[in-house]
C-alpha cells in the first residue's frame, strides 16, 4: 500500500531527509517516531503529494506521488501536524464541503458524515462555527475529514496534538479498529503513544532513518542491556546508528 524507495528532499543546501526506504502493507499500523525536526513532516508531505521529493519514488496504492497526485489523493486520507480547517464554516456544513470535493453525494454522503460524526464524537460540535470549537474538537474535525471518504491509506502527523488523556485513550482504540484492509502511517514524538498501538517503529533523525523494526525487537534489545524501552529509543536516536546493523547487546555500548 505504501512504498518509499531511495527518498531524500533538499531544502537549498539542507538535506532534510536523506535516502529514506521502507514499504507499509495494508493491515499494519506503523508508529513514525523523531525528535522535531527529524524530516517526519516533510517525509509525510512527500508522500501526501504536497511536496515533490528530490530524489527517490513513493508509491500510494499503487501510484507515484509524482506522476499521479490526483490518484494518490483519492487513495489517501491526510492529517497534517497543522491542522488547517476554514474557521467560518459550521462543522456539519464543513464536513459537507469535504465530503462533495472528495466526490460524495446524496444517501453516501450522509452515511459517511454520520459515520465520521459519531466515530470523532463531534455530536456536541456539528452546529457550531469551526472558530468556536476547542482545540482537541478541531483536531478531531480534521481527523473526521481527513477519514469521510474511506481511504485505503491513512498519514497523520501528531494525530492526538490536543487530545485529553481519554480522547487520546478513544483514539488508539478508533485507528485499530480502522486497521483491517488499511496501511496506517502516524508520526509522534511521545514514544507512549506509538508503542499503544504499533507493531512496527520506524525512527528518523537529522533526515536518515535509523530503525524499521518491530516493537518485539526493541523491546528485546532493552531487555538484554538492562534497560527499558525508552532509553534504547533515545540511544539509537543519539548515536544515529541504525538499530540492526549491530548486534542488540551492542546497541546501548
Amino acid at each position: 500500500m505504501i512504498r518509499v524507495e531511495n527518498v531524500s528532499k533538499r531544502y537549498g543546501s539542507t538535506l532534510a531527509v536523506d535516502s529514506v526506504s521502507f514499504e507499509i502493507a495494508a493491515g499494519e499500523i506503523v508508529g513514525f517516531l523523531g525528535p522535531n525536526g527529524a524530516g517526519k513532516s516533510t517525509l509525510l508531505k512527500m508522500m501526501s503529494t504536497w511536496l515533490p521529493p528530490t530524489s527517490g519514488k513513493i508509491e500510494i496504492a499503487g501510484h507515484d506521488v509524482t506522476k499521479d497526485p490526483l490518484l494518490v489523493r483519492h487513495q489517501l486520507g491526510y492529517l497534517p501536524e497543522h491542522n488547517a480547517l476554514y474557521d467560518g464554516m459550521r462543522v456539519d456544513r464543513y464536513l459537507s464541503f469535504i465530503g462533495k470535493a472528495r466526490g460524495l453525494s446524496g444517501s453516501e454522503l450522509a452515511d459517511r458524515i454520520a459515520w465520521a460524526v459519531d466515530k470523532c464524537s463531534l455530536q456536541a460540535v456539528t452546529k457550531k462555527l469551526v472558530r468556536q470549537c476547542s482545540k482537541g474538537y478541531r483536531q478531531r474535525i480534521g481527523v473526521a475529514s481527513a477519514l469521510l471518504h474511506d481511504p485505503p491509506v491513512i498519514l497523520l502527523d501528531e494525530p492526538t496534538h490536543g487530545l485529553d488523556p481519554l480522547q487520546v485513550v478513544a483514539f488508539r482504540d478508533f485507528l485499530l479498529g480502522l486497521s483491517e484492509g488499511r496501511a496506517i502511517f502516524f508520526s509522534s514524538h511521545i514514544l507512549a503513544e506509538v508503542v499503544a498501538i504499533s507493531e512496527r517503529i520506524l525512527i528518523i533523525n537529522h533526515g536518515k532513518l535509523l530503525c524499521d523494526a518491530p516493537l518485539s525487537a526493541l523491546e528485546e534489545s532493552a531487555r538484554v542491556n538492562g534497560g527499558d524501552l525508552e532509553r534504547t529509543v533515545l540511544e539509537i536516536v543519539k548515536s544515529e546508528r541504525r538499530f540492526g546493523d549491530a548486534a542488540p547487546e551492542e546497541v546501548l555500548a
